[in-house]
């Protein structure tokens, strides 16, 4: 059956009524405007019973706002950005940011107004983390050298370490391990491998990297841009890990082994009071699946 009074829609694991009414409709309230596909409204009973792969309508003129909506910087003024981060290391400007985010135009291009929205909030809010407010360049520990052999994996044959090299954390997202590095400076056009401290000295460089592990897939693992676009849609068994869309997938992806999947502990915590911070600056409300201790983590 297709919708005779409205945009068909498929419902996805995660899914709510009310959910869908905040993404497609700017307000979680709307949610009895949503129909079955023979126009009629759905009792409360209903709603809780619907399952990933039910087809409902939208009323007209909820269609997403499609790809070329707007971009970064539309979202994140210099203002604002500046306000977010008042300690901000000068390698972390503003302007290298939004020069870096040339090379990703569909970073917080795709989806909804709120769906871009979000995804800036959490892209900001991760790299918040890891570096404690933009302050730090690279991992602490590691300054002083003594890391080369951490984080080197010799039976990586594609991005082989290069001698005398580290490859510890550096940059917006804390880029590590040779074989990141090597996959990135690919993406990017730049040798990573023989010039990983590019990642600390060049701010572009440095907030591509970024960019490049956010927005690229790296397999069983969605990209986290396609989580907070609207892009991924979980299979039957990612809902059975308790893989849902939201910022909490994107903590899952970026370091899930550590933090996922058991109680949530104070860098969850971190994480998630950025993102809400984050996204109460730029007008929206943070979404329901901010947490990811009811996941399955990934290796």
């Amino acid at each position: 059956m297709t919708c005779t009074c409205g945009n068909s829609y498929i419902i996805k694991s995660g899914d709510t009524l009310a959910a869908i009414a905040e993404r497609e409709l700017g307000d979680s309230s709307r949610w009895r405007e949503i129909t079955k596909p023979n126009c009629t409204p759905f009792t409360e009973e209903e709603a809780r019973r619907l399952q990933p792969g039910n087809e409902v309508c939208l009323p007209n003129g909820s269609t997403p706002k499609p790809p070329g909506g707007g971009s970064f910087a539309d979202i994140v003024s210099r203002q604002t950005y500046e306000t977010m981060f008042p300690n901000r290391n000068s390698l972390y400007s503003y302007d290298s940011l939004v020069s870096a985010t040339g090379k990703y135009p569909n970073f917080c291009n795709q989806g909804t107004d709120i769906q871009r929205k979000r995804e800036a909030a959490a892209f900001l809010a991760n790299i918040a983390h890891e570096t404690s407010g933009l302050i730090y360049i690279e991992e602490l520990a590691c300054i002083n050298g003594g890391c080369e052999a951490t984080y080197c994996d010799r039976n990586n044959t594609t991005y082989p370490c290069v001698s005398g090299r580290s490859y510890h954390g550096r940059g917006p997202m804390q880029l590590s391990w040779n074989y990141n590095y090597g996959a990135a400076g690919q993406a990017l056009g730049v040798d990573l491998l023989s010039n990983p401290d590019l990642v600390k000295s060049d701010g572009a460089i440095s907030f591509q990297t970024a960019l490049w592990f956010w927005m690229t897939p790296q397999p069983p693992k969605p990209s986290c841009h396609a989580v907070m676009s609207g892009d991924w849609t979980p299979s039957a068994d990612d809902g059975n890990k308790g893989l849902t869309p939201g910022f909490g997938m994107t903590i899952n992806i970026i370091n899930g082994g550590l933090e996922c999947g058991i109680p949530t502990n104070e860098k969850v915590e971190s994480r998630v009071s950025f993102y809400r911070q984050f996204s109460q600056m730029l007008g929206v409300n943070a979404d329901d699946n901010v947490y990811c201790n009811g996941m399955r983590p990934y290796a």
